[in-house]
């Protein structure tokens, strides 16, 4: 039986091999990672490209493959006969890919050992805890972690086909052709999926939501409460880039107690479906009392699952900012997060490097209004005075230009030159 998966799941490869793609890796971090002997794990959200990104890093190498998102190989899975059938099917394969790595049970002994002895590994998983201090410890410096999420704006162009030269100056077609599919993008999200076929776009993500409930939290938790989740999921969802507190929730959604509430959200972040921005602060008890923003990992999601009469279109370009940021490698709690002055004025991100706070970063998409603009950048000028960055940026839909406001720059940037940058 074991023989016949893999068998059939070599037939996979071929086909996926086979396929044109968006690249998503650059030629010399290929090769940087191809010549070490650590262990390449990929993570990200389902459907965002993972296994395409691991296609592409072993393009022309001889690899052997095994898909954990089958339930027959999952179900008949027998150590020693893998490895039999793989030396037998893929014979001298100098790779070994194993994707959707989480859906095994106690993988990260079976990694070990194929570590140990020798196999050069390359791992995907839709599961943030590939990345905890549980997996950390069990392979104790063995990885290299590579993070992937759905298309950035840039990879949506080159989709397209729309280039922009070195200087970023479009000519007027192009400056037409860019914001149209800009505007699609800030609604429809960056999913490979839904980028390939739109006209799929709500059927699809809605099923896939519902997926990741069902597949990656109820069944792997047994969660005894289903209903519960799903009212948690959707709320969330439809209160993207709102702060709310374990409390709050609690009584809205009628939880028996905060710390479920807190065990869901932990566990609606583990497949990267939602993301939790914490308030900055010098003091910690501080932050840990301060609601938190919650964002959801794709665009599309919204317009498949939200209530929403009409696109908001402010919040959504501040959950694609977001979102963009993780892309850039920021991390919540860590080099991201948002803030308030003391007169509770809010700046939606504050980036930092090391123990600097290097850029703070506004997002409104309409700032044609004086007292819109005004609230926007008294809330950066007051945050730039309190936290002493001097380094200030206004994202917005297409305004360009910089501003003083007390002796204070505030750069006015138009969402696609950021996203380009």
């Amino acid at each position: 039986m074991i023989k016949r998966i893999i068998k059939q799941q070599q037939e996979e490869r071929e086909g996926l091999m086979k396929q044109q793609y968006i690249k998503r890796i650059d030629d010399g971090l290929i090769s940087d990672y191809l010549t070490t002997n650590l262990i390449k794990l990929i993570t990200g959200p389902r459907r965002s490209g993972k296994s395409v990104l691991a296609l592409q890093l072993l393009k022309g190498c001889n690899f052997a493959y095994l898909n954990f998102d089958d339930d027959l190989l999952l179900k008949h899975f027998d150590e020693d006969a893998v490895v039999q059938v793989l030396n037998e099917v893929y014979s001298g394969y100098n790779y070994l890919l194993l994707d959707e790595i989480q859906n095994l049970t106690d993988w990260e002994l079976w990694v070990n050992k194929l570590y140990r002895r020798g196999i050069n590994l390359v791992i995907t998983g839709s599961n943030a805890k590939l990345l905890s201090h549980e997996m950390a410890t069990s392979l104790t410096g063995r990885y290299i972690p590579i993070s992937v999420f759905p298309f950035g704006f840039s990879e949506v162009m080159k989709f397209y086909n729309l280039s922009v030269s070195d200087n970023q100056e479009f000519t007027p077609l192009q400056m037409g052709n860019m914001l149209g599919l800009l505007a699609k993008y800030l609604t429809n999200g960056g999913l490979p999926e839904t980028v390939l076929n739109p006209a799929i776009l709500k059927n699809y993500l809605s099923s896939l939501f519902d997926s990741v409930l069902l597949k990656d939290i109820l069944k792997r938790f047994r969660i005894r409460q289903p209903q519960q989740l799903f009212d948690l999921a959707n709320y969330l969802l439809t209160n993207y880039t709102n702060p709310y507190s374990a409390n709050q929730l609690k009584t809205e959604l009628n939880f028996n107690s905060v710390a479920t509430i807190q065990k869901f959200i932990r566990y609606l972040e583990e497949p990267y479906l939602f993301f939790n921005l914490s308030r900055y602060t010098t003091k910690i008890k501080n932050s840990q009392k301060a609601p938190v923003k919650i964002y959801i990992v794709d665009n599309g999601f919204i317009k498949a699952r939200s209530f929403e009469l009409s696109p908001n279109y402010g919040r959504l370009l501040e959950n694609l900012v977001f979102i963009e940021l993780l892309r850039r490698n920021y991390r919540p709690g860590l080099e991201l997060f948002y803030y308030r002055s003391r007169n509770n004025k809010e700046t939606d991100f504050l980036c930092r490097k090391g123990h600097t706070v290097d850029q703070l970063i506004q997002v409104c998409y309409d700032i044609t209004n004086s007292r819109t603009l005004k609230r926007e950048t008294d809330a950066l000028a007051e945050a730039s005075e309190e936290l002493e960055c001097a380094n200030l940026l206004l994202i917005n839909w297409d305004r360009e230009e910089i501003i003083e406001k007390n002796g204070i720059r505030i750069q006015l940037l138009p969402a696609y030159r950021w996203l380009l940058m």
